[in-house]
């Protein structure tokens, strides 16, 4: 486990152990429905999903990460399930970020995410290097979805329309780790710092 896995790890312990009833993190949320439309990357990133047109249902689950109350600021999250591979799925997490070269690693705390970037927050490593991804709202339904590398600038690659249908259980748990999207990896430092935390979350929702 590296020092920054125990610290996340030791951090999402003591959030369980204060409110065991509920997620660590993110505890309340609403999962949506929602149509992706990707129009493919251009120039394309060697990732097939980001590169090649299509469409699909997925589904959305949005919520606050620390789960503070709604007149103080706190990290939004928007959590993504795409199907992949037949009856797989791949989970991408954003949140609210910058997207400046720097801002695009840095948690931004708001009181609203309207108009608010969403990022990874860390890279995937890609066939062809680095790849970030993020989440720019352009209404309060609808998301573009862009990538770009670690300091070049966004490009589209997809349309995120949320439907009006509510979803499964709102608590349903999103995992990137075990969730990944083909082409879209975990770098072995960035498993290594959030696999530890993910162990804790999952054993207590008596995942494991």
């Amino acid at each position: 486990m590296s020092g920054g896995g125990a610290v996340l790890s030791g951090a999402t312990r003591i959030v369980a152990a204060a409110r065991p009833a509920a997620k660590p993190l993110h505890p309340k949320g609403k999962v949506v429905l929602a149509r992706l439309h990707r129009r493919g990357a251009r120039p394309p990133t060697g990732v097939a999903w980001l590169d090649e047109a299509g469409e699909e249902e997925v589904l959305v689950r949005r919520s606050r990460a620390v789960g503070l109350p709604g007149a103080l600021p706190d990290v939004y999250g928007l959590a993504l399930r795409v199907p992949v591979l037949g009856d797989h799925h791949g989970d991408l997490l954003f949140a609210t970020t910058g997207l400046g070269p720097l801002g695009r690693f840095v948690l931004h705390p708001t009181w609203s995410p309207a108009g608010q970037p969403m990022t990874t927050l860390l890279p995937y490593a890609g066939p062809e290097g680095a790849v970030m991804l993020a989440a720019v709202p352009r209404a309060e339904d609808r998301f573009d979805l862009a990538c770009a590398s670690l300091r070049t600038p966004w490009r589209m690659f997809a349309e995120l329309t949320l439907l009006a249908e509510d979803g499964p259980d709102p608590l349903l748990s999103f995992d990137p780790v075990r969730n990944t999207v083909p082409g879209l990896d975990n770098y072995g430092w960035v498993r290594r710092l959030r696999e530890p935390a993910y162990v804790v979350a999952r054993r207590t929702r008596r995942e494991d």
